[in-house]
């Protein structure tokens, strides 16, 4: 609870400044708001820049102004916005799907990778697609046949018990309802991992 409080800027003792990462969702707001859902946007951009990765500029222009951003708008248009991850169908994360190709089609990128990939994913679908990176696979593995599909049975069992579990633990810790119980889960994780001092792989 303490962690999440601290990285949103919840109380925080003077002095204190929330991280950056805080502002990842609700940056100009959001991502998945109805006007620029299925587009990726200049402020998309610079939201994933809070959670410590940048898009290099020929990328960044093939998104906004090429075919690239194209492909992804054709793919965000079928990936649904107003659904948690514990309510959608496996099917919806699993290989195959407008989401999963969307991340192959950024991950594929020579100058991406799928940190990159996940972190804009996520900040178009919040609710649905949860961020991914180092820190998060250094705490909990690369589990098989993906994280998406892992997390996504995680999250429905035991009737849904660890998504109850994380809306809970936003709700004590004050932190808005517009952060999804993905992004509760990650920030827990990374906030936890990185105070444990491990010494995470690049």
């Amino acid at each position: 609870m303490d962690d999440l409080r601290r990285y949103f800027g919840i109380a925080l003792p003077s002095g204190a400044v929330a991280f950056t990462g805080s502002r990842f969702e609700h940056l100009a707001g959001g991502g998945d708001r109805s006007e620029v859902a299925d587009r990726i946007t200049a402020e998309d951009l610079v939201a994933v820049q809070t959670l410590s990765v940048t898009v290099p500029a020929s990328v960044a222009l093939d998104i906004l102004e090429g075919p690239l951003g194209a492909r992804l708008s054709g793919l965000l248009h079928d990936i649904p916005r107003h659904i948690d991850m514990a309510d959608a169908d496996a099917l919806v994360v699993a290989g195959g799907s407008p989401a999963d190709q969307a991340w192959q089609l950024l991950e594929d990128h020579p100058d991406v990778g799928w940190v990159i990939a996940g972190k804009l994913l996520a900040r178009k679908r919040p609710r649905l697609l949860p961020v991914y990176d180092k820190v998060v696979r250094c705490a909990l593995g690369r589990p098989r046949p993906s994280f998406w599909l892992a997390l996504h049975a995680a999250l429905r069992a035991d009737d849904r018990a660890l998504h109850r579990q994380l809306f809970a633990l936003r709700q004590v810790a004050g932190v808005p309802e517009t952060v999804s119980a993905l992004r509760v889960c990650d920030v827990a994780v990374w906030m936890g991992h990185r105070a444990e001092g491990h010494a995470c792989p690049r």
